[in-house]
């Protein structure tokens, strides 16, 4: 562990045009459940139902019941971890230039980076399909406990921002990641188990345009093997140690 570190550090000092790429283990230690594997919200909940834009136009109760009582206290309660706090760090030290994230927890904007790339939405950004009025998580839930599903004082219904199945990923967000990994020269991958595509492309296209990969995912992912730098730990713990 302390020669790949020693490796990362390296490869940071002599980088500047860094992007770091942040998956579900990586808010995994703040307290917020991945989707995928034993003890996932997809082992508790039918991702196929709660998690599919066809099944919400039908029928939304089953998604806000969802969110009222697992996503809306666990979102409530996360706070950004140690490896939220080293991105931020690295940025103000003009090495991280954009963070592309698969997470919809928002942790990475509340630790204080500024450059974030939401490949699959926002929970926290709450809108009226008719109207498009934003309303807080506070607000939702206050709704929530008197109306199910929530809807806009419009009578519109309410929808988070976050991409469902059978929803296209947002364009402008696919482009900017796009560029971002084709012009970077550090392509670092946290806690993604890099098997969602197109999000698992992007560590590809930046080693394809000569960036140096690395990889620190507690599991091992599908791209190990063109990894300049594989660490199977903990992301806060390695990005501590980096710091």
């Amino acid at each position: 562990m302390d020669k790949l570190i020693s490796k990362l550090k390296k490869f940071v000092s002599v980088s500047d045009q860094i992007v770091a790429f942040t998956g579900a283990g990586f808010s995994a230690e703040s307290g917020i459940s991945t989707f995928r594997g034993a003890g996932g919200l997809w082992s508790k909940y039918d991702p196929s139902i709660y998690a599919d834009i066809n099944y919400f136009n039908q029928d939304p109760t089953y998604y806000w019941n969802f969110f009222k009582d697992e996503r809306y206290p666990v979102i409530k309660k996360a706070k950004p971890n140690d490896g939220h706090y080293a991105l931020v760090k690295l940025e103000k030290r003009g090495k991280i230039f954009r963070i592309i994230t698969q997470n919809i927890d928002g942790l990475h904007q509340l630790a204080g980076s500024s450059n974030v790339i939401e490949l699959h939405g926002n929970t926290r950004n709450i809108f009226c399909r008719k109207c498009n009025k934003k309303y807080s998580l506070d607000e939702v839930y206050t709704i929530l406990k008197k109306e199910l599903p929530p809807r806009c004082s419009c009578g519109g219904l309410l929808k988070p921002s976050t991409v469902l199945f059978g929803e296209p990923l947002p364009q402008v967000a696919l482009d900017m990641a796009n560029i971002s990994a084709r012009n970077c020269d550090l392509f670092l991958v946290l806690g993604s188990s890099l098997v969602v595509y197109p999000a698992a492309s992007f560590p590809e296209i930046a080693k394809n345009n000569g960036a140096k990969l690395v990889i620190v995912n507690i599991d091992p992912t599908p791209l190990d093997d063109i990894a300049d730098i594989v660490i199977n730990e903990s992301t806060s713990k390695v990005l501590s140690e980096l710091i």
